[in-house]
């Protein structure tokens, strides 16, 4: 019953879509400082993440053996994914997929020791998952996420008949 209110309620909608731009912008501002300052480096920090006894041993590994190696790659996936994030957010398109993409860099940066702020905005974040396509009702997901469906029943649809074979 609670689940049918959070994923259909208008009201809920709203609300959800204030959270969707507060989370949204904060993303957003985390990622223009590291874009603009044109010299955005995760290593550092992966290295200090790998070393310090508060992280995970697993997490530690991982960091040691696959961020540490391509620090470019993660620095790159960092400040561009922070943005895709929070302007997914803030318009409403694929908007799950963009909150839960925002939830695992949360979590990334929280196994890492970034702070307490990350857990806040992944149980944050979390809402807009469980809403599911209620959270991005009012934005693009109320147009683009019917279309797609539609083009993808249509595709299959054809599909399926081309592959039908008539025998006489």
């Amino acid at each position: 019953m609670i689940m049918n209110f959070i994923r259909s309620n208008k009201i809920v909608a709203g609300v959800l879509a204030l959270l969707r731009i507060y989370i949204g912008l904060k993303w957003i501002n985390a990622s223009i400082s590291k874009i603009t300052s044109g010299g955005f480096d995760a290593g550092g920090f992966i290295k200090m993440a790998s070393e310090s006894s508060a992280t995970p041993e697993w997490w530690a590994t991982f960091l040691k053996t696959v961020a540490l190696p391509n620090q470019e790659i993660f620095s790159f996936m960092v400040m561009w994914g922070e943005l895709l994030v929070g302007f997914a957010l803030i318009v409403g398109i694929f908007t799950n997929f963009a909150a839960l993409m925002g939830i695992t860099m949360n979590l990334s940066f929280l196994f890492s020791g970034s702070g307490m702020l990350d857990a806040q905005m992944a149980i944050l974040t979390v809402f807009i998952v469980i809403a599911g396509r209620n959270a991005g009702r009012i934005g693009l997901d109320r147009w683009v996420l019917p279309t797609l469906t539609n083009l993808i029943k249509n595709k299959l649809h054809k599909k399926q008949e081309k592959d039908t074979v008539v025998l006489v």
